[in-house]
């Protein structure tokens, strides 16, 4: 077996697929799409495509985008990734605030709601906060550092989720687990309290969000993993409430005998103020709709929405309106034209105050119907029309489902192995 060198490995890192990721602004007034290292924004509001400024010092992204984010009240926006680079821009004029380097590639990202810190998690399981707090509107903007919160111990961190009063901040890894911890006031300053541990998954959890409506503010904690299941948790006690297995009840689960095939659940998103659940599922071509009975505390599925043949949601964003954009795509996809692929579609019609009813019927909106129409298109695709790369689209698909088992299905090795990798560790050469 030949051993990889530095450079080698950098250039494997650059060569892995990456989802494509939607966010849509709390107002809808904007929608972004992050595309391989493209960071992709429409002003819906002003019917217009975003220019990205960035003199903050730093340099933009160059690498695969892992996670983006909009903060609760709209103002703030962060994208990270591969590139080992956090960017904090505000909406008002898309200007980049600050550039955080991390010391490893980052996986996900959490804005607080007060919008005074961002966290963000990387490959080696640290959680790192940035402080906002002091800052004032004319200030030169300079980068940041971060200092490390907490950590998962050596486990990829998939998901941060803030809880919807501040409290916690809830971190997922690869390791089935989904940690409760306090966020104080100041974070800088002394030890982060755990608060619970939500555990119940049998393979990695790979999305998590927040159900609240008038009634439960606080709200319920929902998770998405590798095992097909969509799981309702109490932060509190970390009590597992309820099991959905998605997967299953879609016969997407499949046996070849020796083997069960599980598609995992890519993204969850709640709508506001209501009980109804968007899941996108691997091998999914089209969205599961959930229904939440919070009095009873138990999940049930309301209706699949179909897609079509070459639709599968690898993210989700819900707006204000009660609308649900999706997208699908990917980047360094081997064999297409395109570095980074992505199609945007979104559903319109909920009736959210009763997910169970006959008249709950979300219909696909035609590209022109779309708020911002071909023009928003146009710039979260790269182009208006995809119809000759549905070919393409299925292939994305695909490699983000491999490359997400390769990356999040913990391997096992035997001990040959194991010294064998060991003496091939990047970090180690370098060390010598």
């Amino acid at each position: 077996m030949a051993e990889t060198t530095a450079d080698e490995g950098e250039t494997n890192k650059e060569m892995e697929v990456a989802p494509a990721l939607i966010a849509v602004h709390p107002l809808e007034k904007f929608v972004a799409v992050a595309a391989g290292a493209e960071l992709r924004v429409f002003d819906l509001e002003g019917d217009c495509p975003v220019t990205l400024l960035d003199n903050s010092g730093g340099p933009f992204h160059a690498n695969s985008i892992r996670a983006i984010r909009f903060g609760a009240k709209g103002r703030l926006f962060a994208s990270a990734g591969d590139d080992k680079l956090v960017k904090i821009w505000t909406t008002d004029s898309w200007r980049c605030r600050h550039t955080v380097c991390s010391e490893k590639r980052v996986s996900a990202v959490a804005i607080s709601h007060d919008g005074l810190f961002v966290c963000f998690a990387d490959k080696f399981g640290v959680v790192w906060v940035v402080s906002l707090d002091g800052e004032e509107g004319n200030q030169p903007l300079v980068s940041k550092k971060a200092a490390p919160i907490l950590a998962h111990y050596c486990s990829i961190i998939t998901c941060l989720e803030f809880s919807p009063d501040g409290r916690f901040i809830i971190s997922a890894d690869r390791d089935f687990k989904i940690r409760v911890t306090m966020f104080p006031k100041k974070p800088f300053k002394g030890a982060h309290d755990i608060q619970s541990f939500c555990l119940g998954h049998t393979e990695f959890v790979s999305c998590l969000a927040f159900l609240c409506t008038p009634d439960y503010s606080l709200g319920f904690l929902l998770s998405g993993g590798g095992d097909s299941t969509v799981r309702l948790w109490d932060i509190t006690s970390g009590s597992l409430l309820h099991t959905c297995e998605v997967g299953a009840q879609a016969e997407l689960v499949e046996s070849n005998g020796e083997e069960v095939c599980h598609p995992a659940v890519t993204a969850i998103c709640t709508f506001p103020d209501s009980s109804l659940i968007a899941v996108a599922i691997q091998s999914l071509h089209g969205v599961m709709l959930l229904n939440c009975d919070l009095s009873g505390r138990t999940l049930s599925v309301a209706k699949v929405v179909s897609m079509g043949d070459m639709f599968i949601a690898t993210s989700l964003g819900v707006s204000s309106a009660g609308r649900l954009w999706m997208v699908t795509g990917a980047s360094n996809i081997l064999g297409s034209n395109f570095t980074s692929l992505a199609r945007v579609k979104v559903l319109a019609g909920f009736q959210m105050s009763n997910p169970d009813s006959s008249e709950n019927e979300p219909v696909m909106l035609e590209d022109a119907n779309i708020p911002g129409g071909e023009k928003v298109l146009e710039k979260l695709q790269g182009c208006v029309s995809l119809a000759q790369e549905e070919k393409a689209l299925a292939a994305a698909t695909e490699a983000v489902k491999t490359a997400m088992r390769n990356l999040l299905i913990k391997k096992h090795y035997s001990v040959d192995k194991r010294e064998l990798r060991k003496k091939s560790r990047n970090d180690r050469k370098l060390k010598q």
